[in-house]
């Protein structure tokens, strides 16, 4: 039967506002414990009918609030009423670059799929507008400078305009590359200059629209002849056909020079971002794993990436637990999956990561990752909304997750801010970008 439009849009909005205020499905039962970790606990998938939906509604924070670090810690504001603050980046001369940016357009017509994928694309809508993530993207890249480390930038400008939804930057030499949605682009840059006008050169193009995962990280290996771009899948576990998969849900590796580029390691649902553990130059990526099985399901991780290894994704997760709701099934992918190195917990949204140094923080802060949890929407109660600390020894996760920037949710669960990108400055303090309260945090010893 063909449902005529008028009605499929009298009932698109209540079905979407039952499934989001309703907010039914699950409750998690883990412990922190038993979902972090090399050997995180993985129960059996929910067999709830609708997934649950439970995200904190975005508010601001107040002109003088903020998040909290640990004792001896200091949080200033380094810029505020910036337009939704993605990534962060510290330049050599300690300026620091601001990605403002949100995801493209839908293309006209949507995915398809029937009434149901309507009501499935409303309630994503209506998901990003309760996050506060329903806003046009700035497309923009803004330069910051505190020049007398007070905390609070005392130079701001618009250093780059008119990107396409850019995330992720890196400076190589005297070229700056900029990981657009579409594309990996390149810019002539000199140390200290504060706007950049040069029109941007295309390095290669990158799966592009459709967008379900639209974020694009880069970084460059330490010779500065290679550099390395996530892309995330174009679904939640491939329900929009495997075609629109292709170079999806993996690394690239792109030469420089020639822009000629490989697929370094594929499986991977969406890396949101890419880091070098200082110690041994391996490469690390945070990465959002699936959704929509159960409140305890499944964990986001944190993992070195192997050249040519398969993560599972979208036929497993964590190795050789099978996703049955992938059709067809290919058990001999799930054969080659890599197990992740480290579960962050269950629907954290991990979007970025930096390695630690000793020049800007205190022993127990000195060696390990801090990572940006964006939070969950897919889990009762809320999870992420903070900044972790994970310790390495060795090259290799050590321990458990600490908290170190919390209070981005209020006492009544509200959304003040959403951690997403993180950096050191020039001096090893620690930069948070907030797309929520539109903030980027600078967290730095107590002189």
């Amino acid at each position: 039967m063909t449902i005529p439009h008028r009605s499929r849009q009298s009932l698109l909005a209540p079905i979407a506002a039952v499934l989001l205020l309703a907010a039914c499905g699950d409750r998690a039962k883990l412990s922190p414990e038993q979902e972090t970790g090399p050997t995180p606990t993985l129960p059996a998938p929910s067999a709830a009918l609708l997934p649950t939906v439970n995200i904190a509604p975005s508010v601001g924070w107040t002109d003088t609030a903020g998040p909290t670090a640990p004792e001896g810690f200091v949080v200033t504001a380094l810029a505020r009423g910036l337009d939704h603050p993605r990534m962060v980046y510290t330049l050599p001369n300690g300026d620091v670059l601001v990605v403002e940016s949100n995801q493209p357009p839908k293309p006209a017509g949507g995915r398809g799929g029937g009434l149901v994928a309507e009501i499935r694309q409303k309630v994503e809508g209506l998901v990003r507008k309760r996050a506060g993530a329903d806003v046009q993207s700035a497309n923009r890249i803004t330069l910051l400078r505190d020049a007398d480390n007070d905390g609070v930038a005392e130079v701001r400008e618009v250093f780059m305009q008119n990107l396409v939804s850019p995330f992720g930057v890196v400076l190589v030499g005297s070229e700056l590359f900029i990981a657009n949605a579409d594309a990996l682009v390149k810019v002539p840059y000199v140390e200290g200059q504060t706007t950049i006008t040069a029109e941007p050169v295309k390095v290669t193009d990158l799966p592009a629209a459709p967008n379900h995962h639209w974020t694009k990280h880069v970084v460059a290996n330490r010779e500065g002849t290679k550099l390395y771009v996530s892309v995330g899948s174009n679904s939640n576990v491939g329900e929009n056909g495997l075609e629109v998969e292709k170079g999806r849900a993996a690394i690239w590796e792109v030469d420089r020079q020639s822009g000629e580029k490989r697929l370094f390691a594929s499986g991977l649902r969406n890396p949101t971002a890419l880091a070098w553990e200082p110690d041994t130059q391996v490469l690390w990526a945070v990465v959002n794993e699936r959704d929509e099985l159960g409140s305890d399901l499944v964990p986001d991780y944190l993992t070195s990436v192997k050249d040519g290894a398969f993560y599972g994704w979208p036929w497993s997760y964590f190795g050789g637990y099978v996703d049955a709701r992938v059709n067809p099934q290919r058990p001999d992918m799930v054969a080659k999956a890599v197990v992740p190195d480290y579960a962050l917990g269950s629907h954290r949204a991990p979007l970025g990561i930096v390695f630690s140094s000793p020049r800007g923080m205190p022993p127990e802060f000195a060696n390990g990752a801090f990572i940006g949890e964006h939070g969950s929407w897919n889990r009762r109660p809320l999870a992420g909304y903070k900044v972790v600390f994970v310790p390495f020894i060795g090259g290799r996760p050590s321990g458990p997750p600490v908290d170190f920037l919390t209070g981005f949710l209020s006492a009544d669960d509200k959304a003040q801010g959403r951690p997403v990108g993180v950096a050191l400055d020039g001096r090893g303090a620690l930069l948070v970008a907030d797309d929520v309260g539109n903030v980027v945090w600078k967290v730095r010893k107590k002189k």
